[in-house]
């Protein structure tokens, strides 16, 4: 009798002083969080993730950054601990101990136009385009319609953010750039005469993922557990119910600066975002890192092929793995998620 409560009492020690550990992992010391811009309405998943890890004991510290390359560098340096973003062409070109780890949301980036000198593809040959920075989802995007449509841009000019190339479209000062999804329909609603947005194929890369170098993740498996169980717990949240998303937003007092015009189309770019399944409720994993070789080596943005290069080199796939481990996969029926 002694000897099974012994190890009863072993047992709970054992558990308790593994979730203790994990516990002093998240509080140790703030996870610095490195953004390609400031956060705004599509972000909230992202925001929500965090607001309830730090409530888990995870103080995490976000500062954005004027490109991807920029926090990119940041993470290679140890300046900070997480980025978000894509850090494919960099992990093969620098051989960097990076990798990612959690797929925030999929490319949902438009080709909007200024309709009175441009009307289709074959339009822009020669002509300027603006993207987002060196290394974004945006510029292999216009990388990848060079090749399919057969034309070559004149120039490539780099102006992060979209709520940015928005106001410069309307200002006249800009005839052609990707736009996020709801300054697309901000700029197609409001003059459709001027605007327009040309035909596109569909995209299934990734737009944010998550990474970080080797050593971090290993040395934080706690805190980084943490973020990828809320990670996915507020993608699924948002695509079980889209039109709540507002509601969550006053509730944890989330981006309180946000525009008028910008409130108002939270629920909408939420319910178009569930539509489309921009945010995957399981984390994107190997799915998804195939995905994305597809796309990238496709607009030649990283080298190989496809089909043969290696998932390991550019994702580690145990906090993800362990999370679902806990919270099962789900299947999300997206032709009623918008309702």
């Amino acid at each position: 009798m002694k000897q099974i409560l012994h190890r009863i009492l072993a047992a709970a020690f054992s558990v308790a002083f593994v979730s203790s550990v994990a516990m002093s992992q998240a509080a140790a010391q703030p996870i610095r969080i490195a953004t390609a811009d400031t956060l705004g309405a599509e972000d909230l998943v992202l925001l929500i993730a965090f607001e309830e890890a730090k409530a888990r004991g995870v103080d995490i510290e976000v500062t954005p950054f004027k490109s991807d390359d920029v926090v990119f560098q940041a993470i290679v340096n140890g300046q900070m601990d997480i980025g978000v973003g894509v850090a494919y062409k960099m992990i093969q070109n620098l051989k960097a101990p990076i990798r990612h780890f959690y797929q925030l949301r999929s490319l949902a980036y438009f080709p909007v136009v200024n309709k009175e000198f441009y009307n289709t593809w074959k339009d822009l040959d020669g002509q300027d385009i603006v993207v987002h920075s060196r290394g974004s989802g945006t510029e292999a995007l216009a990388r990848l319609m060079e090749k399919t449509q057969g034309i070559n841009f004149n120039r490539m000019t780099y102006v992060p953010g979209s709520e940015v190339r928005a106001i410069a479209m309307r200002r006249g000062d800009i005839k052609v750039t990707y736009l996020d999804m709801t300054r697309t329909r901000l700029l197609t609603t409001e003059d459709p005469n001027r605007f327009g947005v040309l035909p596109v194929g569909k995209q299934s890369a990734s737009d944010e993922v998550l990474y970080a170098s080797t050593e971090f993740l290993k040395k934080n498996s706690g805190a980084v557990g943490i973020i990828v169980e809320e990670a996915l717990r507020a993608a699924r949240q948002m695509n079980a119910d889209p039109t709540g998303m507002a509601a969550v937003r006053e509730k944890l007092k989330l981006l309180a600066e946000l525009p008028k015009d910008l409130n108002e189309e939270i629920t909408s770019y939420h319910r178009q975002a569930a539509m489309a399944g921009l945010f995957p409720p399981n984390g994107g994993g190997e799915n998804a890192a195939r995905a994305d070789f597809e796309f990238l080596t496709s607009a030649g943005r990283l080298d190989g092929s496809a089909n043969t290069l290696d998932v390991g080199k550019y994702w580690d796939l145990a906090p993800l793995n362990a999370a679902l481990g806990k919270m099962g996969y789900v299947s999300i029926d997206y032709s009623i998620t918008s309702r």
